[in-house]
């Protein structure tokens, strides 16, 4: 008797060719066969599978990132090299550049991280509190290279870093149009899998030159009108300092003919002052394992002062030697300090961190030619990780784990919680928060001790969205690390 011609799809080399070049037909494949036993159809369902998801990476460009609790997964598409693709093609574009005439909604204001004090505040402009039903006026959107930067804004151009391809770049953009006007750029190519790769270090503008701290720790000093190199370092190696698990971050802080950076070098070169303008050392101070906040120039107690927050402390230090004046033991699991202080009265400031740390008040008193800090208050209901807060009118509003939360500044009492924002950024404005949230919607929330209360929101750009939003003229500079926008965010 003559045997029966299997069915096309019974053939088991049709499946397993299918199986590793179409992982869907293998499986569908796979199931279909008779006479094989369903244990050995499930064994044969997850080496198909792996297929798959080995498709997803290679063919589709499948990444796999993490939010900021570090344990759920964020999944995007779209290769690296897709990406760049998309930012060149649109730079190309774009008209030849040409110069900029400042108007004067954007004179230098916005020119550090977090505003002109480094506290999260806008106070140049008033601006909408009403929104339109979709949300701010958009004046231009388009692709930016990765890292976590912000802008800083001034003369009528915003100031980045980006990763593009293997280099860090510095770039400058028309604010009203979004056209690139200059880019600096260098070999740098940092990566990381949990944190996400590229640089993290907000440059700051100041008198005519951009400084700009790459993650490998290349700093420039550039001219913000040309784009040209005035004078250049690696911070790491000048001091001797290794990097930081999540790279340099700390946004660089002009004080005087001083530009401060924090390298965390040992042998008293973890804080470091150059030259503003020839990049010659002043002073170095400290040998203390650097952190991820950004100095700030500030008046407590009476004393002008650098505060800033290494991996163990928050200190003090004179802006004219880098003496220290003062110390306040701060130490988080796996040393990430991220959230600058606040300044909360004469001589005392709010400091904060995530990985179930909480958050204290501290009040400094005279010592002779230092101070002593001693803690006011100390507790668990303001948890800010990557995500500095604001404080407006003896209050502290922060994204605790994720979550919107007001406290009581004097006492310490968590006023409320709620608006599941995840670990995105706030800024505080017109007695409003504007808050970013980390999937790159922009939210606005009333800053009242009184309870949650959410004004508007709208989709601005897509994308894990941890970059500080930015402020200027009443306009809203927004990004992460595919995409960057401008709204208008003042009344007409």
């Amino acid at each position: 008797m003559a045997k029966h011609a299997h069915p096309w799809h019974q053939s088991l080399t049709l499946m397993l060719l299918s199986a590793v070049l179409l992982p869907l037909l293998g499986l569908v494949l796979l199931w279909m066969r008779r006479g094989s036993k369903v244990r050995w159809k499930i064994l044969g369902t997850v080496p198909i599978l792996g297929f798959g998801v080995a498709h997803l990476f290679l063919f589709f460009g499948l990444r796999v990132e993490v939010d900021g609790t570090g344990s759920r997964p964020i999944f995007t598409f779209g290769s690296s090299a897709s990406r760049y693709a998309q930012l060149e093609a649109s730079r190309a574009a774009q008209p030849p550049a040409q110069p900029v005439v400042a108007p004067a909604l954007t004179a230098p204001y916005w020119t550090d991280f977090r505003g002109p004090h480094r506290d999260g505040r806008y106070e140049q402009t008033p601006i909408l509190t009403a929104w339109p039903r979709g949300g701010l006026a958009r004046l231009w959107k388009q692709p930016v290279g990765g890292g976590y930067a912000s802008f800083v804004v001034a003369e009528g151009r915003a100031f980045t870093i980006e990763q593009r391809r293997g280099q860090e770049v510095a770039a400058a953009y028309d604010v009203t149009t979004g056209r690139e006007l200059w880019v600096n750029s260098w070999a740098g190519d940092f990566r990381e899998a949990m944190g996400g790769d590229g640089p993290r270090s907000t440059p700051a503008w100041h008198e005519g030159r951009l400084y700009a701290l790459g993650a490998e720790g290349e700093f420039r000093c550039i001219d913000a009108a040309t784009g040209n190199t005035l004078w250049s370092k690696n911070i790491l190696t000048d001091n001797g300092a290794a990097n930081l698990t999540w790279a340099m971050s700390a946004s660089p802080l002009i004080v005087d003919e001083k530009v401060i950076v924090q390298p965390g070098g040992r042998e008293g070169r973890s804080v470091v002052a150059y030259h503003k303008l020839t990049g010659a050392r002043v002073w170095s101070a400290l040998n203390d394992k650097q952190a991820y906040t950004s100095p700030r120039l500030v008046t407590l107690a009476g004393r002008r002062q650098i505060i800033t927050v290494t991996a163990e402390r928050a200190v003090g230090l004179a802006p004219e030697d880098g003496a220290l004046l003062w110390e306040y033991p701060w130490v988080t699991e796996y040393d990430v300090n991220a959230s600058e202080p606040l300044v909360a009265g004469p001589n005392r400031f709010f400091i904060s961190a995530g990985y179930g740390h909480g958050a204290a008040l501290v009040e400094l008193q005279p010592a002779g030619a230092t101070f002593t800090a001693r803690t006011v208050w100390q507790n668990n209901r303001m948890k800010t990780k990557f995500n500095p807060p604001v404080l407006y009118e003896g209050h502290v509003y922060g994204l605790d784990d994720g979550i919107l939360a007001c406290v009581n500044v004097e006492t310490g009492e968590q006023k409320w919680k709620g608006g599941r924002y995840g670990f995105g950024q706030l800024l505080l404005a017109g007695g409003h928060l504007v808050v970013t949230t980390e999937t790159g919607e922009v939210v606005l929330v009333r800053a009242t001790p009184e309870g949650h209360q959410e004004v508007a929101r709208f989709p601005a750009i897509e994308g894990k969205t941890w970059n500080m939003p930015a402020l200027a003229g009443g306009l809203l500079f927004v990004r992460n690390t595919t995409e960057m926008a401008c709204f208008r965010i003042a009344p007409d």
